[in-house]
């Protein structure tokens, strides 16, 4: 084996957030070797996710190409992901390539009446003079928001 499982699988890039890999996205949730192959379980960040295809053919290609002849994936709905599992390391990299990095995930029960968000702090100036000005960005995780003080748009990872 060229490198261990859980570091192959952990260094899988996601699909719709490149920068950031499926171990800082926090969706890869388990990786069990096996005598003859490796098990992987990932947790998509939600349910309809359109990447988990792509996911999933690139874990099996990376670890079918570090020598590992049999591979397994699950997926696993409960507990559903957080946006509170990105690492440090993940919000660190988010933050500089001027998306806004998801603040703490609401816990408890939602309350379902619509009014304002609290401000996503822009990843350029660092101001919370900002303003939604899309529910959605490049990806159904993301929206997108411009910031009063610098002028700039930006897209911030929602949290969930």
């Amino acid at each position: 084996m060229v490198s261990g499982a859980l570091e192959v699988a952990a260094a899988t890039p996601d699909p719709e957030l490149p920068l950031l890999t499926i171990g800082e996205l926090g969706i890869l949730r388990d990786v069990h070797e096996t005598a003859d192959g490796v098990v992987v379980t990932i947790t998509p960040t939600y349910s309809g996710c359109p990447a988990l295809r792509e996911i999933t053919a690139d874990l099996t290609g990376r670890l079918t190409a570090a020598g590992y002849s049999r591979v397994e994936l699950r997926t696993r709905l409960a507990p559903p992901w957080s946006s509170d599992w990105i690492t440090a390391g993940g919000r660190a990299k988010l933050q500089a390539a001027g998306i806004a990095p998801p603040g703490p995930a609401p816990t408890g029960p939602i309350r379902l009446t619509l009014g304002p968000r609290p401000p996503v702090a822009c990843p350029r100036c660092g101001s919370s003079d900002t303003v939604a000005s899309a529910a959605f960005g490049a990806t159904a995780c993301k929206a997108l928001h411009r910031c009063r003080t610098c002028d700039e748009p930006f897209e911030a990872v929602k949290a969930i």
